[in-house]
């Protein structure tokens, strides 16, 4: 009996055991013996990946042999096709090649065939399957389309042209919002402090993809380069990526001499608040609205009853403060806004200039001594100060310019500087973490010389470069082979006839 079935299996997988016995027999020969093990490895991955090949093929073979005619198959509008033909095929190219699916079609004239089989398959509606879709998915977020063409080669032995990679990297990232959406509340420590923080990031676009406002302004520009774009021309070719990320936090009270270095060089006392349970977001189409919205959510997934302390970092941009008080008024959620103690200090050191040269140590120490007094809560008083002491020098309007925009922002944002209660509570006052979000999305990916985006493509990459961050790759790609089965196949039927994965 058992030779039975050795011979019925080689009989099912004769292409496989007869490119197997071809490598053996090769690795038994004088032409295998003189190589060196580099050389002995190259032949046999290309070897090795064509037994793969033909051992998928044999078992689609082997399928459809044993595929059962179905009595009754219903579209999704219920109408019967009653009419079924076996050994329909169609080519699918795999990590490992090209196979044939062959297949029964369920047919009514006027109507598209159908495929039950496709679907238990979980076929895909483009020739290349979910394996080379994944790896398009995988590389592409990390380097340039050009590599991620070359990486799949160097996997697959699988040559895919620039533009099939593009669209393959977009259809992968479909499903990312609603994954985000449907996931559970996860487990967070109620005390910590639940971060918010929003930012943007210009990317170089195509000129069919920039909004309208920033096209018109493109359109008046004029180009000075051919290649290239040259000073002046960038800020009309760009685009704004919103950045979003939501984090805990044990709190960590401080003081402000824990915030500023010390001029006698002494350590902190207490260290800063750390983040943990980082998760990013970014889009280029949606607007910062959307995009906060969307962080809002997030936060709202982790503390569903509104018990923890919010907190919200921003850099001062209007729109985002707007967006994160209309989102916190819609939902009835209790959120202090904070602006990041960096912006603070540059606005203080612009300021700075205006009273002493260029590289005096005395205007390290003025400095520092302002922004003590902002973290104090004092910002209306060293915006007073600053403006005093411009008029007190008889400074003319354009050499005191950076001292009044210090005191104006000091001013306009005094209610996002409570920092006093911010440090006796333990909460961060910078937006380091946005920001570096922000140069790992945007930066580190779309900021190349030369590299002009479409919008599709960047908001593919820009959605699977905050999934692979988010440590979410491996349990998104599931998600989103299960939405590609319900979307293409369990659709076409009025009846459930194609299984759910499990």
């Amino acid at each position: 009996m058992a030779t039975t079935n050795a011979n019925t299996n080689r009989d099912e997988f004769a292409a496989t055991f007869e490119q197997v016995e071809t490598m053996v027999g090769w690795l038994k020969g004088d032409e295998a013996a003189a190589l060196s093990h580099g050389d002995l490895e190259t032949r046999l991955a290309s070897d090795g990946r064509e037994v793969l090949r033909r051992m998928m093929q044999d078992h689609l073979d082997r399928r459809a042999e044993k595929e059962v005619r179905l009595d009754e198959v219903l579209d999704a509008e219920g109408t019967p096709h009653r009419s079924a033909e076996s050994g329909h095929a169609r080519t699918l190219r795999t990590i490992f090649g090209e196979v044939v699916v062959e297949r029964i079609a369920y047919r009514r004239p006027g109507h598209p065939n159908l495929h039950p089989a496709d679907g238990v398959l979980n076929l895909p509606e483009e020739k290349q399957s979910h394996g080379l879709r994944r790896l398009a998915a995988l590389e592409a977020p990390r380097d340039s389309y050009d590599s991620t063409v070359e990486a799949i080669e160097r996997a697959t032995g699988q040559h895919l042209g620039k533009r099939q990679v593009e669209e393959m990297v977009v259809r992968a990232s479909t499903d990312v919002d609603a994954f985000y959406q449907t996931r559970s509340a996860c487990d967070s420590d109620p005390d910590d402090v639940l971060v918010l923080s929003v930012d943007g990031k210009g990317i170089v676009m195509r000129r069919d993809s920039l909004r309208p406002a920033t096209a018109r302004a493109a359109e008046r520009s004029a180009t000075k380069l051919r290649t290239r774009l040259s000073g002046g021309e960038k800020a009309n070719r760009k685009r704004i990526a919103e950045v979003g990320t939501v984090y805990d936090v044990t709190p960590e009270p401080r003081t402000p001499d824990d915030i500023l270095a010390r001029c006698d060089g002494a350590e902190h006392d207490h260290p800063a608040p750390v983040a943990t349970n980082k998760w990013l977001t970014a889009s280029v189409v949606h607007d910062a609205a959307e995009v906060v919205s969307g962080v809002f959510d997030e936060a709202e997934r982790r503390d569903p009853s509104h018990q923890r302390t919010w907190v919200a970092l921003v850099d001062g941009n209007n729109d985002q403060i707007d967006a994160i008080k209309a989102q916190a008024r819609k939902r009835k959620i209790k959120v202090t806004i904070l602006i990041d103690l960096i912006h603070v200090m540059e606005y203080a050191w612009g300021a700075a200039w205006c009273f002493f040269n260029q590289g005096d140590p005395a205007a390290e120490k003025w400095v520092h001594q302002k922004v003590t007094e902002v973290l104090c809560g004092k910002a209306g008083l060293v915006a007073a100060a600053i403006r005093r002491k411009a008029t007190t020098r008889g400074l003319d309007p354009d050499k005191r310019a950076n001292a009044d925009k210090c005191a104006d922002y000091l001013l306009r944002k005094q209610p996002y500087l409570d920092y006093p209660t911010a440090l006796a509570q333990g909460w961060p006052i910078a937006t380091g973490v946005i920001e570096g979000a922000c140069r790992h999305l945007v930066k580190d990916r779309f900021d190349r010389t030369g590299s002009r985006w479409g919008l599709k493509g960047a908001e593919a990459v820009l959605k699977l470069r905050a999934v692979h961050s988010n440590g979410d790759f491996d349990k998104y790609w599931t998600f989103h082979q299960d939405q590609e089965r319900r979307r293409i196949h369990q659709s076409r039927y009025t009846t459930d006839i194609i299984p759910v994965a499990a």
